[in-house]
């Protein structure tokens, strides 16, 4: 045995190696004859060294067509300084050093090439020096599609071997793994082989799984990749469509590699990225980098990203799997921020979001439901609110179905609308089929998940509580449902709830709903509906007599809170008061009973006096008519036919003109407020 392989072998420090050069050297010493315990006492100085490691990669190291010799020990003892001396003879472990210059490998011819070092890397990443690594480079043909196609190529040759010609051949790849077709490319087996043959059964471990996806540009390919945190051990750009992705499985078995791969390939194609699973194979070919394909070079993206492992990125996937969002960083969104969702109802509810109604009893508040129903799916106002037109889910849980429907015509007729989208709006009477939240949501997003809804409203919401309506906790976990409706639907919900009994005008319209304050935070926009105390002579104007007043005022998370809105209703609809006559009357319970006074109101003589102005103002001939009356005094037609009633006959009406009677003022001077 040489003298000179044990000196150099004695000059270089173990612990500075690493673990592919280690091997190197152990494949050399094998190659030249030496015994185990050689490398194994050398190996002892490293803090790394584990008993019997060495006895079984020895026995893996078996031989190769162009081995690893002893001059790969001199190259790394002559890169650490050590120089060999002439004339010396053979030497044990501790002689002095000696050898044959000439023996010692050429100093490399030059600078290492970006391809040779692509490969290098590739290489080094993957396999151990003693992996048999399969590639194809010059053994292709042409198939029946006229596209090229690799043959068996190289199976045979080690990865240390590989790296060994690599530090001979810096500057030309081709110099390693021979020349390539230009117009064909290279490929290189994704696993360890056993030197036997290139099938399946000839992989020895079943470490990675390639994973290519062509259908997306390669940049969004790269950014899918990087954020799901696959364990990707090399990334390559195949001079294509595509980049191949060699993940680490880490199998024990080939039976245990199938397994990860369909788990790997399904998580992949739930995260939207159409996975091409004639790769799923562990004999697979990749797009071998550091060589040029019709003129585009495959090369090497990154190594080593993502999860470490194989187990670290499972363990990742199950804590995403609990259901919870990502954690963001604002810094992604400082030049791109997200869009916000639609506008459902203008000014107050986006699509996604959740909206409360809150109302006393018998405030027509299913009603109100039905027409901003009809207002998204007509794409028409609501309380004179601007709706995007969209598809509305009704939940009735109140009222018999054929009820329901009824309510629903009367609406379109009472608000004048075509039904020209009324098949936007679906209706589920599930009134005596009532179910706890907690059971109705799993049922309700399976039968319309499909249906793309920009709204679901759900009319009441009593008959679905679970818990203790007063408990925050209870109500906290019944509300969250409605978040899981808007998540698994992506659509508005929309619900309502009466008040307290001890709601009234005094009070915040936040606080009015019955029950835990959960229902005044947990919606982002809840609108409060309560009456307003009419004084008589409204309330005697034709129309009115059944008529009832409201207020509603919000409280919004998304926009500034509206001006609050004055309507009436009128069954079987809701009527914005455009003319101002209810803007200063009192909210019922904001005075004591009995003492509710409207400021607006006149006495007899101020509003006879007004009107006998009015008519003298606008009349010919003796007549005026009631638009004419209505204009000058700033009123409706119909509070000109209340003032005609209340004036005790002193002017008269016929056709839709007002006469004057010519009766004595002082039988006319009565006129209640």
């Amino acid at each position: 045995m040489d003298g000179n392989v044990l000196s150099a072998l004695k000059s270089i420090p173990v612990a500075e190696l690493t673990r592919a050069d280690w091997i190197l050297v152990g494949m050399a010493l094998k190659e030249e004859g030496y015994p185990l315990s050689v490398w194994d006492e050398w190996s002892r100085n490293d803090t790394r060294y584990h008993e019997g490691e060495c006895e079984k990669k020895w026995a893996g190291f078996r031989g190769s067509s162009k081995p690893v010799r002893a001059g790969t020990i001199v190259r790394m003892a002559k890169e650490r300084g050590w120089e060999p001396e002439r004339n010396a003879g053979p030497l044990d472990w501790n002689g002095e050093i000696s050898g044959d210059r000439a023996s010692a490998p050429k100093p490399d011819s030059g600078k290492e090439s970006a391809s040779v070092r692509d490969f290098r890397t590739f290489i080094e990443t993957l396999f151990d020096p003693d992996d048999r690594v399969g590639y194809v480079t010059g053994d292709v043909f042409r198939a029946k599609s006229g596209k090229w196609a690799p043959a068996k190529g190289v199976f045979t040759r080690m990865a240390g071997d590989l790296l060994s010609s690599l530090k001979e051949h810096p500057e030309r790849l081709s110099g390693t793994v021979g020349r390539w077709n230009e117009q064909a490319g290279a490929w290189i087996r994704i696993n360890a082989l056993d030197g036997n043959g290139v099938r399946d059964e000839n992989v020895a471990r079943f470490r990675y799984a390639l994973v290519e996806s062509d259908t997306l540009p390669v940049k969004e390919q790269e950014e899918i990749l990087r954020k799901l945190s696959l364990p990707i051990a090399t990334l390559v750009y195949s001079g294509g469509k595509s980049l191949h992705a060699l993940v680490r499985v880490d199998a024990s078995s080939e039976q245990e590699y199938d397994s990860r791969v369909s788990f790997l390939y399904r998580y992949l194609e739930g995260q939207g990225l159409e996975i091409d699973r004639q790769n799923r194979n562990p004999s697979r070919l990749s797009r071998m980098p550091g060589v040029t394909r019709n003129g585009k070079y495959q090369s090497l993206v990154a190594v080593n990203i993502g999860k470490p492992s194989w187990d670290e990125w499972v363990r990742y996937v199950e804590a995403s799997a609990d259901g919870l969002p990502e954690i963001d960083r604002l810094s992604e969104f400082k030049d791109h921020p997200p869009d916000l969702p639609d506008e459902l109802i203008e000014g107050i509810l986006r699509r996604g979001h959740k909206m409360l109604v809150s109302g006393s009893s018998k405030a027509g508040k299913s009603f109100l439901l039905m027409e901003l129903a009809a207002a998204i799916a007509e794409g028409k106002k609501w309380l004179g609110f601007q709706c995007r037109k969209g598809k509305v889910l009704y939940v009735n849980l109140e009222i018999d179905a054929p009820s329901a429907i009824n309510r629903f015509l009367k609406i379109y007729r009472a608000l004048g609308i075509p039904m020209a989208h009324s098949d936007d709006i679906e209706i589920w009477n599930l009134r005596g089929h009532a179910v706890p939240l907690d059971l109705l949501v799993p049922k309700l997003v399976s039968r319309v998940k499909d249906e793309k809804l920009d709204a679901v409203i759900i009319d009441p919401i009593y008959k679905v509580i679970t818990g203790d309506e007063n408990s925050a906790s209870d109500m906290g976990r019944f509300c969250n449902q409605f978040d899981r409706l808007c998540n698994e639907l992506g659509c508005a919900v929309i619900y309502c709830h009466h008040h307290s009994k001890a709601a009234n005008g005094s009070m915040r319209a936040i606080n009015r709903a019955s029950g835990s304050g959960v229902f005044s935070r947990d919606p982002d926009a809840q609108l409060d509906m309560i009456e307003l105390e009419l004084p008589e002579d409204i309330k005697r104007i034709p129309g009115n007599e059944r008529a009832t007043a409201w207020r509603m005022e919000s409280s919004l998370r998304e926009f500034p809170n509206i001006r609050p809105v004055n309507f009436w209703f009128r069954y079987p609809v809701h009527e914005v008061d455009s003319e101002g006559i209810l803007q200063d009357m009192p909210e019922i319970g904001s005075f004591r009973a009995g003492r509710m006074k409207n400021p607006r109101a006149k006495t007899a003589a101020q509003a006879g006096s007004e009107f006998r102005a009015a008519f003298d103002a606008v009349s010919s001939s003796g007549s005026a008519s009631v638009e004419e009356l209505g204009k000058f005094l700033k009123v409706s037609d119909k509070t000109v036919y209340a003032r005609i009633r209340k004036m005790d006959g002193e002017f008269a009406l016929k056709n839709k003109r007002v006469y004057r009677t010519g009766k004595p003022l002082e039988e006319t001077q009565k006129f209640s407020s």
